[in-house]
């Protein structure tokens, strides 16, 4: 039993509703009625796996590291003991197939032999998200050792989470969809960014070289406030360019605690306060998902 609570504690579950956000934003600019398609569920269960290997991926990489050993938030189970190294390894292999499986289905599903050429490109997505996945602590070039922690983020989580989805229904994408996509990219990487304040001091103790560790604590904060106003702006360019109307600017709601968290931020001089922060930014942008997409 303590072995399955660390290993749930390991998949930190916490996550799971920010990188589900953009498949929910995605589906939804394609069908009106998005969650009765099998597609959609898919879509879901694959990005959950993925979250999940990077999840425990980080956990291994910085606890072999070291970087965990002194981390402010919740404990993770390679630099705590509960889970050995090696046992990390096979569970992240063992989810890294599930998730592949999975992606394989939905890509058939989605193209079938129709488009080869489509689903060669959605396959070779596949194989980078689960090398972007493990490599953002593991090995000696980990990226997110090296201050692209935030590109990647940007891109997985909103470009090709927002459009590859809605590609996925539609195979075809318009410009109009890149202002949604800017939008959750841009709150996923403030996600990233509050975590990254939150540990400058320990990150930069171990030679962990993030965006925030490299600007600084204070221009860190800057760097937040503007992540949240540019993925608002881009929001609300695309209601009012798409000419939307009535209950769907209900998703304004979602602002509300993203801009008392750049209050927050601003004011605060312990990065390690800023723990309870970061699920707030993270529950609010799947709220936004959810209120975007239902109106």
């Amino acid at each position: 039993m303590k072995k399955l609570k660390a290993w749930i504690a390991a998949a930190r579950l916490r996550t799971l509703p920010l990188s589900v956000s953009g498949i929910i934003v995605g589906a939804s600019l394609a069908l009106d009625q998005f969650y009765n398609s099998v597609l959609f569920w898919l879509a879901i269960a694959a990005t959950l796996g993925f979250q999940v290997l990077s999840n425990f991926a980080n956990d291994y990489g910085d606890g072999i590291r070291g970087t965990d050993t002194k981390r402010e938030g919740e404990k993770r189970m390679v630099a705590s003991g509960f889970i050995t190294p090696k046992e990390m390894k096979v569970g992240m292999l063992v989810m890294g197939v599930i998730t592949f499986f999975i992606a394989s289905i939905l890509i058939f599903m989605a193209f079938g032999y129709d488009s080869l050429f489509t689903a060669f490109i959605f396959f070779n997505l596949t194989l980078l998200a689960l090398l972007a996945a493990v490599r953002y602590t593991v090995g000696k070039k980990a990226y997110g050792y090296s201050g692209w922690g935030d590109v990647f983020v940007f891109l997985f989580f909103g470009f090709l989470s927002v459009l590859g989805s809605y590609y996925l229904f539609t195979q075809n994408v318009t410009w109009l969809e890149i202002l949604p996509a800017l939008s959750i990219g841009c709150f996923s990487t403030a996600v990233l960014n509050l975590n990254n304040l939150r540990d400058i001091h320990n990150d930069a103790a171990v030679g962990k070289r993030t965006l925030v560790v490299k600007m600084g604590f204070e221009k860190g904060k800057r760097y937040h406030a503007f992540l949240l106003i540019f993925g608002m702006i881009a929001a609300i360019g695309y209601s009012l360019i798409s000419e939307r109307t009535g209950w769907h600017w209900l998703y304004v709601i979602a602002f509300v605690p993203m801009l008392l968290n750049v209050r927050t931020v601003f004011k605060n001089q312990e990065p390690r306060k800023l723990d309870g922060e970061l699920k707030k930014i993270a529950l609010s942008t799947f709220l936004f998902a959810l209120l975007f997409s239902l109106f």
